[in-house]
């Protein structure tokens, strides 16, 4: 069990009035500095970290705007990465648990402890990433909604379940790579899914195996949103690119799916009617076209 709290620094509680009032405008993200006797884990944990399985990689939409967007802390200005960006880094991973659970992340979503997440400073949110423990051989998929840390030398902030199952007691070195969301589109985040996939300009079409696909495919569960249907792969390579440059969350949900000898255009997939139709809204304002939402079941 951790004995001191990584994020509990004495520099950082020397903290000049200016700097610190800097911090409390990163709200969620930035003022992770409580004792070590209040950011532990439940007396009674009501879920086994060891038993949390990894984040699953989705599509999801990534806005340009609110926490993507540059900020300053402590007069350093941070700049989010776009949305398609790869990054991989090694650097010093910490963790914050139940001081701040149930508390807002950048993100504006609700921080568990218990679940898979992490906190970064440039990668969009949300993100997925692959990180790993040089030190023991372990490695874990986390979800990245909240910003943070802001310490020299650490890269990423754990949740308390994803720092236990690396073995992260304090601070320890950790290998960081970013699932893209290319690389969800086409299962290259997880090496043994084969199978029915997109068809994507330029790539070529996988060995055929056994292993059911876990990349978005053309029979994904949930809501798409159909911009256009044409039989040649350029006419949707064109609108595809035309929607990137148009609509930045959505890009990096956008792909050409082969269809009953048409190439169809769609995003997705959404989670709800209700997320498919806004985006269908958006793609209705900002092209001037009528999309066609699509469910899946």
């Amino acid at each position: 069990m951790q004995k001191t709290r990584p994020h509990d620094d004495p520099a950082r509680r020397r903290l000049p009035l200016a700097a610190l009032l800097a911090l409390l405008l990163c709200a969620g993200c930035a003022t992770r500095t409580p004792s070590p006797q209040d950011d532990g884990p439940h007396t009674r944990a009501p879920i086994d970290p060891m038993q949390v399985p990894d984040a699953l990689p989705v599509l999801e939409p990534i806005r340009a705007g609110g926490p993507n967007k540059p900020y300053e802390v402590l007069g350093e200005i941070y700049k989010p990465l776009p949305a398609d960006a790869a990054l991989s880094e090694r650097g010093l991973a910490s963790w914050y648990g139940r001081k701040f659970h149930g508390r807002r992340t950048a993100s504006g979503e609700l921080y568990n402890m218990h679940a898979m997440t992490a906190a970064h400073p440039t990668l969009p949110l949300p993100s997925f990433a692959r990180i790993s423990n040089p030190a023991n051989g372990r490695s874990v998929i986390v979800r990245v909604n909240d910003r943070g840390p802001f310490v020299k030398g650490r890269i990423v902030d754990l949740s308390y379940s994803a720092a236990q199952r690396l073995g992260v007691q304090g601070v320890a070195t950790v290998e960081l790579v970013r699932i893209t969301p290319a690389e969800i589109r086409r299962g290259a985040w997880q090496p043994e899914a084969t199978g029915a996939r997109l068809v994507i300009e330029g790539d070529e079409p996988p060995a055929p195996a056994a292993a059911a696909p876990a990349a978005a495919t053309a029979t994904q569960r949930g809501f798409w949103v159909q911009l256009g249907a044409f039989r040649d792969r350029g006419g949707a390579q064109q609108l595809q690119d035309q929607a990137s440059a148009a609509l930045d969350g959505i890009a990096p949900m956008l792909a050409v799916f082969n269809e009953n000898a048409l190439f169809r255009l769609q995003a997705g997939p959404f989670a709800s009617r209700n997320e498919a139709q806004r985006a269908a809204e958006r793609v209705r304002e900002k092209l001037q076209l009528t999309p066609l939402l699509v469910e899946r079941r």
